[in-house]
């Protein structure tokens, strides 16, 4: 799986996201473009520490057992459940959330692996920096075929 952290894997994702509009249809789920980068800048924010993610009892119990399906290098099916806190119901704006996520992808790859080893996800505990990549480039590449991009 390519890396976050290498600028081929960022420019590869920018180029992506550069091919949708405000008009880009969804294939699948409910949210329209502009809200489906808004929930995928949500966790890119939580890893960063901008953000903070709540931790659940739910993840306590079972967030270590789950995480090899989130940090595996198998995409993401389509339905998986969604965290309530990372849905968005509310209109809005194309040009800054596309702008906000472009900007939290290339934080998260400036930061880099040493920066992001070990860093604790709210649901999933600990992650190595490949987890954190993995499950990055992951859930943006899912979103991003989600509307054909």
């Amino acid at each position: 799986m390519n890396s976050i952290y290498e600028p081929a894997t960022l420019q590869e994702l920018t180029e992506r996201l550069d091919k949708l509009t405000p008009s880009s249809q969804r294939l699948w789920g409910k949210m329209d473009v502009a809200q489906m980068m808004a929930h995928a800048s949500v966790p890119i924010e939580i890893a960063l520490g901008e953000r903070e993610g709540k931790k659940s009892l739910m993840g306590m119990l079972v967030g270590r057992f789950a995480k090899s399906v989130i940090t595996s290098e198998e995409p993401f099916k389509q339905g998986l459940p969604t965290s309530p806190d990372f849905i968005v119901r509310d209109s809005r704006d194309f040009d800054t959330e596309k702008k906000r996520l472009t900007g939290a992808l290339t934080r998260f790859s400036k930061a880099g692996a040493d920066y992001m080893h070990n860093r604790k996800h709210p649901f999933f505990g600990k992650l190595t920096a490949q987890e954190w990549s993995n499950s990055t480039v992951k859930h943006i590449d899912h979103h991003l075929r989600q509307f054909g991009a």
